[in-house]
């Protein structure tokens, strides 16, 4: 029964960005502005998330 590390810290990586797309689409940003996040997150999952924490829409 083992389960590999990769697994779970992928899976750990997609909860993290479901996470990321729902606040951004909670955020009062502008459409543009989600829309150009979302596509972020789901195109670069890590490093996406990372840009996000930092600097994406807050509130």
């Amino acid at each position: 029964m083992g389960i590999e590390v990769g697994g779970i810290f992928g899976l750990l990586l997609l909860v993290a960005d479901i996470w990321a797309i729902v606040k951004t689409v909670q955020s009062g940003a502008s459409t543009g502005a989600k829309v150009l996040w979302i596509v972020l997150i789901l195109i670069l999952p890590l490093l996406g998330l990372i840009i996000w924490l930092i600097a994406g829409p807050k509130g």
